[in-house]
């Protein structure tokens, strides 16, 4: 077969070196399969990093895109249009929100709640009482924005471009006692990931979420959900917070949500939205009419009580296949996560080597992803049938087989 004309090694020369992709270049892909250049086929757990919701070429989302892309693309924010009127209204009538803010990501989608976040504080005297504060978590992952990339608890993915934002605290993840000490009248926000997902797929201690609630409550300060790996179904709910008994003040919400068209959105009440009057934050492609199309159709196929009960059942299928696995193998330390965000977390002596076992996979026809250095991360499709399921473990336990032997 003749080497394609675009190859891996054309990203080098043209490509700004912030990725190292290996040399795999998929180009087609239906459900929960993909093929590369080449013809190889792999089962995709990766699922673009928990943004292919629904698969690949779902047939609800082509049709949506199609019929747009028929009408109108783009019309920026100097006018509304209706797909964007009409994702709000299903968004707003299926959550806490009143109100919604479209973007193109989570980087912005988070972006805009911690400004509106200082705003909303601001705008309530906060500035004469120093009510600034953000507090995070250790290990979160908010974006790459210069605010987020601050608020996220990731040194790694800030250093080098200091001096960041100023009035951000960093406390440790499930650390009730920490969080108490910390949360005072100049907090104007916590924000917390319901699970960590850069951060090793880590669910946060339901009594944790409790805690960081009745404080934000106590100081007057808004309490952010980033479900932007979290959200659109992936957990078994549309939003993870809806299994946890307490509702955040601002959420946001990307990646799943356009089902791989890109799309972010913040969601709150109206007596918050307030606070972004008009010419205060702005996007020229948030609320484009072809992503809000795509990302109506996603969230209409995800407003189904079955299929939300698969995601769950398809959890228990993986995480009881995944601990078979490991009764042979001993690579996993710990098995965790809720819904389709799962994590296996690197036994001794193979810490620090997610990468390789990636690479391992790869190569068995296996595309998966890592949480850091020693987590294994499944973000597949929510509606991976259940015979990929069991076609993918029995890929993923050759790769762990020859992993482990490489390592003799």
């Amino acid at each position: 077969m003749n080497e394609p004309r675009i190859s891996r090694a054309l990203f080098d020369q043209v490509i700004v070196p912030s990725y190292a992709p290996p040399d795999v270049i998929p180009v087609r892909g239906e459900g929960s399969r993909l093929w590369d250049q080449q013809g190889r086929e792999y089962i995709d757990l990766a699922g673009g990093i928990a943004t292919n919701s629904l698969g690949h070429r779902h047939p609800a989302l082509l049709r949506a895109l199609q019929a747009q892309a028929d009408k109108v693309w783009h019309l920026s924010n100097a006018f509304t249009n209706e797909p964007a009127l009409e994702l709000a209204q299903r968004l707003t009538e299926l959550t806490f929100a009143d109100q919604v803010f479209f973007c193109n990501s989570g980087a912005e989608a988070n972006e805009a709640a911690f400004k509106l976040a200082r705003k909303y504080a601001w705008d309530h005297g906060g500035d004469a009482r120093g009510k600034h504060e953000i507090i995070s978590f250790t290990g979160s992952f908010h974006g790459r924005t210069l605010f987020t990339v601050s608020v996220g608890g990731q040194l790694k993915y800030r250093q080098g471009f200091e001096p960041v934002p100023p009035g951000i605290t960093h406390l440790p993840y499930n650390d009730i006692d920490a969080l108490r000490a910390a949360v005072s009248a100049r907090t104007c926000a916590v924000v917390m990931e319901p699970v960590l997902g850069e951060g090793g797929v880590i669910p946060a201690d339901p009594a944790f979420i409790r805690a960081a609630r009745e404080l934000c409550d106590q100081q007057d300060a808004l309490l952010i959900f980033d479900e932007v790996q979290t959200g659109a179904g992936r957990t078994g709910s549309l939003y993870a917070y809806m299994d946890l008994d307490i509702t955040p003040d601002i959420l946001t919400s990307a990646k799943g949500l356009g089902g791989g068209f890109p799309i972010g959105a913040m969601l709150t009440t109206r007596r918050i939205a307030a606070s972004f009057g008009v010419g205060s934050h702005g996007t020229t492609y948030g609320g484009n009419p072809l992503a809000c199309a795509v990302a109506r159709a996603v969230i209409d196929t995800l407003d189904d009580a079955e299929l939300l009960a698969g995601v769950r059942r398809k959890s228990a299928l993986i995480e009881q296949e995944l601990h078979s696995l490991n009764s042979r193998h001993k690579v996993f330390r710990d098995i965790r996560g809720r819904g389709l965000l799962l994590g296996a977390e690197l036994a001794e002596p193979w810490r620090g080597d997610a990468k390789r076992l990636l690479d391992t996979a790869r190569e068995q026809g296996l595309m998966i992803l890592m949480a850091g250095p020693d987590v294994m991360r499944l973000a597949p499709s929510l509606i991976i049938p259940d015979a990929d399921i069991h076609e993918a473990m029995t890929r993923l336990d050759r790769a762990l087989g020859d992993f482990t032997a490489a390592s003799a």
